[in-house]
């Protein structure tokens, strides 16, 4: 199963960033298309490692085995199972990254409030079409120090961002935008997650309802009433939430 898991890991990483890119293949694209190093197989391999059996049980010499290596080759590369760990959050990054900046650019004469949505739904298609790295990004932060959960908020930097420069242009309070990166990032997260086992059909429509929804969260109410907790104690609690991710 580890194989079959790798091999499909391989493909992703031999893939174009753009389906429309010219054919003639640049720089990035030739070093994303050649044979990984060693390095680069168990940073694969313990992708799927993680997918397989979670971080509790992820073994480094399972990684070993599966790339067809001796049990001392990873630690040549890595000093322990957290770094290796991290060094695949780096390559899940990388491989979001160059998606969001596709969007940023096909977007970047649109209203602000339209990339917000539009890379939304990208991180969701992201996380659908890659279910191996929920896997990863699901660890909880207090497993690792605060250099994981410093690349680990490489994610979602660009939309918290874009997301306090939409509240700030039309004059919502700071408290109340981070509420709003809650609402949002739980729609993107719940979303991938419901698409990915079924629960809602993976579509247009279907998107559509989920681009109506987030768009549509933006002109809700900026005050919640509810009957034991504020609106501050909320924004805050969700600050101390990011800070993890």
């Amino acid at each position: 199963m580890k194989k079959q898991t790798t091999k499909r890991s391989l493909k992703a990483e031999s893939a174009p960033a753009e389906p429309d890119a010219a054919p003639k293949k640049d720089a990035t694209e030739k070093k994303r298309s050649r044979r990984p190093n060693v390095r680069e197989r168990l940073v694969l391999a313990a992708l799927d490692e993680v997918e397989e059996v979670g971080f509790a049980r992820f073994s480094l010499r399972h990684v070993a085995t599966a790339c067809g290596v001796s049990t001392a080759a990873p630690y040549k590369h890595f000093r322990n199972k957290r770094e290796i760990i991290e060094a695949v959050l780096r390559y899940i990054n990388s491989d979001w990254l160059r998606r969001q900046d596709a969007v940023l650019r096909k977007y970047a004469d649109e209203p602000i409030r339209r990339r917000l949505v539009e890379l939304s739904l990208e991180f969701i298609r992201f996380m659908y079409e890659n279910p191996q790295f929920r896997s990863v990004l699901m660890i909880r932060g207090d497993t690792f120090d605060a250099e994981y959960l410093k690349i680990k908020a490489t994610l979602s930097a660009k939309s918290k961002e874009i997301i306090s420069e939409y509240c700030e242009l039309v004059g919502m309070p700071a408290r109340v935008a981070k509420i709003k990166m809650y609402v949002v990032r739980s729609l993107i997260y719940g979303a991938s997650l419901m698409f990915s086992n079924g629960e809602l059909v993976y579509d247009d429509y279907t998107m559509g309802f989920v681009r109506a929804a987030i768009d549509r969260e933006f002109d809700l109410p900026w005050e919640l009433e509810t009957p034991d907790i504020g609106a501050r104690e909320i924004a805050e609690r969700s600050s101390n939430a990011f800070a993890e991710k």
